[in-house]
């Protein structure tokens, strides 16, 4: 009976869980935006498109090659883009209305993602308008 049932388990084949439907990706960008200063857990993502937590995060990776988690700090940083080029904030300010924790965690994020500071980005940014 030992060899029948590790015979059975090769010849299991793991099918790709393919991506979220439209509606469901566009509901869980929806609410990732709503609630971008403050975020949102991957449970109340994955409950709003009715499905497991893992299940969800496999599906939205597929759907966007993001996990919710880099998407969301993509979205920070867009805005953090846009409030840097169009406000007089101070980057604690755009930290905060951004979602980060703190101004260093917002400059650490933002210098990864951009491969410079916040305030050399402002920089250039102003000096080619």
């Amino acid at each position: 009976m030992k060899g029948v049932e590790s015979t059975a388990l090769s010849n299991v084949v793991l099918l790709p869980t393919g991506k979220l439907k439209l509606w469901q990706e566009t509901a869980a960008k929806q609410l990732m935006l709503e609630s971008l200063e403050t975020g949102v857990s991957v449970s109340t993502l994955a409950d709003a498109c009715a499905l497991s937590r893992s299940h969800f995060s496999r599906k939205f990776k597929a759907s966007t090659r993001l996990s919710p988690t880099q998407w969301l700090r993509q979205q920070r940083v867009l805005k953090s883009k846009q409030l840097l080029d169009s406000s007089i904030m101070t980057l604690t300010q755009i930290a905060m209305a951004c979602g980060f924790c703190d101004q260093a965690h917002f400059c650490r994020v933002f210098s990864k993602t951009e491969g410079m500071t916040p305030l050399a980005w402002k920089r250039v940014a102003r000096a080619a308008a």
